[in-house]
């Protein structure tokens, strides 16, 4: 079905009609030799000559061809099929394998001409293949769902057949993720056995990931029990194979009971640690290897140590240090030039207060040289000379006289947000005492603070950043900190705005660029099941990606017993993959060379000795048909899918679907015109020839 449509009224091809015959006319009656013709070409030319003006002036109205198709879908029916390996766990297992090849054939036969049919499966993640292993160390089935609502959303979907023992142990409750189809039946397929069997095990150990050096940290340990009886076990929780602590834990003569143990462990050491909680066993029980969980808990010390340097007593320094000190993630240590060790390495970053007053070069040549970042703090009697030794990208042009200068933030600094609550108490905040005069600063330096005097918004810095190659360093042109302090305490009861200068100025400081061309990304966590990949990169002086190094990597285990890998090349990039490795930690070092040059990156991770799928000894069927309750479909066991599948043939609201397809296309852009005007025109032309015109 096709249509026409123009925004230009059709009462222009009325003189587009008048026009093209007056001008066909005009050129053919003049001519000697047109009235000498065979009356078939008086005709035929001036009819070519007509209908090439025609159609032209149709063309410039602007038609638009629209062109309307009608398309059918047929239903859509996905087979979704669980892959984790709690599939295998039931006395039925061996015959699973089979069941389920058995439905796919069928399934093929009764509707594969009707139907559009779907496989996919659902473990650790979801993929559209039919599953060759039963083997995904995790259960997702969430996103499966997820996954066929975002694929198919506004497509004709029929129904989905999903195979499964209920059970899932990563990702949301499937039943929130299947809602997202309402208007398609779900018909579930269960696998297993749903009769509990006598078991007592940890369902589940809470803790965090990460802790901090001297810091306690909680960890629950949620335990279950199927069938015990009253009866009381020993949860023990050990470290490195050590035992820690233990509590004990009663159950009731249920056929499930619950508790939950907490216990309160200090981090006293850096680096990743290995724990065990363990629950004694009973008589009888079902399955021991769910009685046991490990996890690695890794403790860092990530406290930045700074070190606040002056060579005299000044209020700046003790509000310096408070203000600091209300971070958690720093510690700050105060000292005078007399009486410091000079021993920099043990420092992350360093606050020199009033570097002019008795400079010590070497103390400028060490920070240099060992790449710390540095905070000058300058006052206001620090000469010319001083400046340009500190080597802070800052020519001052004045003498020896001070100024009063208030501060107002540069709204294009990009490098940390401000809030605005800071920003408005900045214009609250008393004058620093600065030098007097004008200054300029090199290529590169950020402003955070201007200078303002009054009303007046100078464009000279008082609070700047620049870099010494890729270390930063930051300048306070002025003192008087403890009147921010005062008077932010005074306004609002609290240190909240200049604490926060204080605070993200130090972050940024801290914050070290990565600038080696050997880059080596590999995660902290692995499971048992999950394959070991690391990706790695490396850049020429021009910072692009090059692969010509050969880059190495050495693995050791807890044994020390090393492995020699070395990385593949993938486009501009390299990967290695190391397979599935024994639970441990491991130690890894990363080499290469180039240009004469040897680079190195080195880190640990884990592999964690998880097996999720072993803590479940029943199928959750009351899962499976609660999906199929909501969704208005049918369950039944995998050995009856042929039920399953006569009930999806047999109901009358899954059928194919017809779409109306509308497109629109410029009446211009048709081939068929364009060849129709090119044969008009050619065949007026030669025939003009033919008949000796020109």
């Amino acid at each position: 079905m096709s249509n026409f449509v123009t925004e230009i009224s059709l009462y222009w091809l009325i003189p587009i009609v008048l026009f093209s015959l007056l001008l066909t006319y005009w050129f053919y009656i003049n001519n000697s030799w047109f009235s000498v013709l065979n009356p078939k070409w008086r005709w035929t030319l001036p009819a070519a000559r007509f209908l090439t003006l025609t159609i032209i002036g149709i063309l410039c109205l602007g038609f638009i061809f629209e062109s309307i198709d009608y398309r059918k879908e047929k239903p859509i029916v996905i087979s979704m099929i669980d892959e984790s390996s709690s599939m295998l766990n039931y006395k039925d297992s061996s015959e699973v394998r089979k069941q389920l090849f058995e439905y796919r054939d069928y399934l093929k036969s009764k509707v594969g001409e009707k139907y559009e049919l779907v496989e996919m499966k659902v473990g650790s993640n979801a993929a559209y293949a039919f599953p060759d292993r039963i083997l995904a160390p995790v259960s997702n089935l969430s996103e499966g769902f997820e996954k066929i609502h975002n694929d198919f959303y506004n497509r004709n979907l029929g129904g989905v057949f999903f195979i499964s023992d209920g059970n899932f142990n990563t990702g949301a409750n499937p039943l929130y993720s299947a809602e997202k189809l309402p208007l398609t039946p779900i018909f579930c397929l269960g696998v297993g056995d749903t009769v509990p069997k006598r078991d007592l095990y940890i369902k589940n150990v809470a803790a965090n990931e990460v802790a901090f050096l001297n810091n306690k940290f909680p960890v629950e340990v949620d335990v279950e029990a199927i069938k015990i009886g009253n009866e009381t076990a020993t949860v023990t929780l050990s470290k490195n194979g050590k035992t820690i602590d233990s509590k004990s834990v009663s159950f009731k003569d249920l056929n499930q009971d619950f508790s939950s143990v907490s216990f309160l462990v200090e981090a006293n050491e850096i680096g990743f640690h290995n724990y065990t909680v363990s629950i004694s066993r009973t008589t009888n029980e079902y399955n021991y290897v769910n009685n046991k969980r490990s996890f690695y808990i890794e403790v860092i010390d990530s406290r930045s140590k700074v070190l606040l340097l002056a060579s005299s007593p000044h209020p700046d320094i003790a509000a310096f240090k408070y203000l600091i000190e209300q971070d958690q993630n720093c510690e700050v240590v105060s000292t005078l030039i007399s009486e410091w060790d000079k021993k920099i390495d043990a420092v992350d970053m360093i606050i020199w207060f009033d570097p002019g007053y008795n400079f010590d070069q070497s103390i400028q040549d060490a920070i240099i040289e060992k790449n710390k970042p540095v905070w000058y703090v300058i006052a206001p009697n620090t000469s010319s000379g001083i400046i340009d030794k500190l080597k802070i990208g800052m020519t001052h042009s004045g003498g020896s006289q001070t100024d009063e200068m208030q501060g107002y933030f540069n709204s294009g600094f990009k490098q940390f947000e401000i809030t605005d609550e800071t920003k408005e108490a900045m214009s609250f905040f008393p004058p620093l005492t600065t030098k007097f005069g004008s200054v300029s600063l090199s290529y590169g330096s950020e402003i955070l603070v201007y200078q303002r005097v009054g009303s007046i918004n100078k464009t000279d810095p008082l609070l700047y950043f620049n870099k010494r190659g890729t270390v930063k360093y930051g300048v306070l042109f002025g003192q008087g900190l403890w009147k921010w302090k005062l008077n932010d305490y005074v306004r609002t009861k609290t240190f909240d705005h200049i604490g926060e200068i204080i605070q993200k100025t130090l972050q940024y400081l801290l914050i070290k660029q990565n600038d080696s061309p050997l880059r080596v990304s590999l995660p902290k966590r692995f499971t048992k099941d999950e394959e070991v990949l690391v990706n790695a990169s490396f850049y020429n002086e021009s910072m692009e990606l090059i692969t010509s190094p050969v880059i190495n990597l050495s693995l050791t285990d807890e044994s020390n017993k090393t492995s020699k890998f070395q990385f593949g090349v993938t486009g501009n990039m390299y990967k290695l993959s190391m397979g599935k490795l024994n639970p441990g930690k491991y130690t890894w070092t990363a080499s290469t060379t180039f240009n004469g040059k040897n680079y190195k990156k080195s880190g640990v991770f884990v592999v964690e000795d998880i097996s999720l799928e072993q803590l479940d000894n029943h199928a959750n069927y009351n899962l499976l048909k609660q999906l199929t309750k909501q969704s208005n479909g049918v369950f039944n066991e995998l050995k009856d899918y042929k039920k399953s599948i006569d009930v999806l043939l047999n109901r009358g609201d899954i059928a194919t679907v017809s779409y109306k397809e509308t497109s629109f296309n410029d009446l211009i852009d048709e081939r068929l015109l364009f060849f129709l005007l090119l044969f008009l025109l050619s065949y007026e032309w030669f025939m003009r020839r033919w008949h000796g015109s020109y």
